[in-house]
């Protein structure tokens, strides 16, 4: 199995004990991550060999996201240093009827001002098999969004496969306006080999809704066939992509979610069960656990797109009961879940 880079932002999360609101808070409880270094931390505990790559400021603060990074088995042999600051993002957990709420502190991070060039691309991938971007990264900065652009030419001229998960975020385009964002994800995905996204992302970044459905309206209800349209909307505007693959999160309340995936290959669309996700430790970081389970099924089951689906929908099942924004299981506990053991019974 081939080495895994991801590149983006690692942040300081700060966030109020339990379901404390921001104005309740005495002290914090202090977590780092990010997009792309929760798949190298997934893929890393499920035995791949990943290396993420990132900018980060050569201060106390970026040593110990350095440490977070290595102390889960991630290689940074890659990540390179400069600027004042890490990225922080403070979270207020929601519960039942009160969702989360999120609050960015990221401007002029270290990560925000990356440039091309400053990344030797060409030696970061030429052991490398895999590489995985998310449109948070275009997100923070147009320095950034090239430096994302330079990494996905120089991987796709170099045979490495590109994937994407698409991860639209209001509160982060700021510095351009919506056609400038449209042009600037349409360059970047066209890279791109699997594209994984959900509704919303679909139509903020490149206005594909599904056919015949209203997601707001009917919710949990909505069936994975629905998302078909999307999915083929997707592949003839991204001729590359190999693989749309879609999550599908029905939000009953704030502590009780749905959660599902469907993958499409251009001939069928897999589907997989949907779990019910209840007493929900800490939804953040869902999808990126999807995205690392995701990467590794493809990996290890290259011809078993439902295998890879499933163990990729089970893994972010489990995350969503593990506080922070890594998903610390093991195969072994996915595998379990794919079984139907969905028990929590202590094992001995």
């Amino acid at each position: 199995m081939k080495k895994v880079v991801t590149f983006g932002e690692i942040m300081l999360r700060l966030a109020p004990q339990g379901f404390l609101r921001f104005s309740q808070a005495n002290n914090f409880d202090v977590v780092y991550g990010g997009g792309e270094s929760n798949v190298a931390v997934s893929l890393a505990n499920y035995g791949v060999d990943v290396d993420f790559v990132t900018r980060l400021p050569k201060n106390d603060i970026g040593e110990c996201a350095l440490m977070e990074m290595r102390k889960r088995g991630v290689n940074t042999n890659n990540i390179i240093f400069g600027g004042d600051r890490l990225g922080i993002y403070f979270l207020e957990t929601g519960a039942v009827s009160r969702g989360s709420k999120v609050v960015y502190d990221r401007a002029h991070s270290a990560m925000c001002e990356i440039e091309p060039g400053m990344v030797d691309w060409k030696e970061v991938f030429k052991d490398a098999g895999f590489f995985h971007w998310t449109g948070i990264t275009p997100a923070i900065s147009q320095s950034a969004a090239d430096a994302c652009l330079e990494a996905v030419k120089i991987a796709s001229e170099m045979g490495v496969t590109v994937s994407t998960d698409l991860n639209y975020r209001a509160k982060l385009w700021t510095y351009c306006d919506a056609k400038k964002r449209e042009e600037i994800m349409t360059e970047l995905t066209s890279y791109c080999d699997i594209v994984l996204g959900n509704e919303e992302d679909a139509e903020m970044h490149f206005g594909i809704k599904p056919e015949g459905i209203s997601v707001q309206t009917e919710g949990h209800n909505v069936k994975g066939e629905a998302f078909l349209s999307v999915c083929k909307q997707m592949m003839k505007k991204f001729p590359k992509a190999k693989k749309v693959i879609t999550t599908l999160r029905g939000s009953i309340s704030a502590s009780h979610n749905t959660w599902a995936g469907v993958l499409y290959d251009g001939n069928k669309l897999f589907e997989t069960r949907q779990y019910q996700i209840t007493d929900i430790v800490d939804r953040v970081g869902g999808g990126d656990s999807f995205m690392g389970g995701l990467i590794y099924g493809l990996l290890k089951f290259p011809e078993d797109d439902q295998h890879a689906l499933d163990f990729a929908v089970a893994a972010s099942c489990l995350k969503h009961t593990i506080k922070g924004d890594a998903n610390l299981v093991t195969v072994a506990e996915v595998e379990k879940l794919m079984g139907g053991d969905a028990s929590g019974r202590v094992a001995r």
